[in-house]
């Protein structure tokens, strides 16, 4: 079983931005029978960053590789970059707008959100975009 996925988020959607391709990548999981589980920490990952595509960003493109070991994601944008990689990993510290927190994003949470539920976590920021690479292991029977 190997399946690959493209999502494309508009940042000219938020705050509209329903998080669709977390949605659909959620049941897209469910009905090939992952693990609760690992759709939890795939839809956390995705929600935070989708939500951090469409407010940073300006949006960007998400690719998924679901195979029999594991579900990797990989999330790129055109974006500014993040100047401040170091405090953007902190849990709390955010650079949202005051649009972004007005309608509850914005908690400083994305980033490390994404480190914590994940198996496997890269980040790479240039002052033209970033890529964020997430990997989650599928148990095997």
């Amino acid at each position: 079983m190997t399946r690959a996925l493209s999502y494309r988020v508009e940042g000219k959607e938020f705050p509209r931005n329903e998080h669709r391709a977390t949605t659909r990548l959620r049941n897209t999981l469910a009905a090939l029978g992952l693990p609760p589980d690992i759709i939890r920490r795939v839809a956390i990952c995705l929600y935070e960053g989708e939500s951090n595509m469409a407010i940073h960003a300006g949006g960007g493109q998400i690719h998924v590789l679901i195979a029999s070991r594991s579900v990797t994601l990989l999330l790129q944008d055109d974006g500014p970059g993040i100047p401040r990689l170091d405090l953007a990993m902190e849990h709390g510290y955010s650079t949202a707008s005051t649009v972004a927190r007005k309608q509850g994003f914005g908690a400083g949470l994305g980033l490390s959100n994404m480190r914590s539920f994940s198996d496997e976590f890269d980040i790479q920021t240039t002052p033209k975009g970033t890529t964020i690479q997430m990997k989650f292991h599928l148990p095997q029977s």
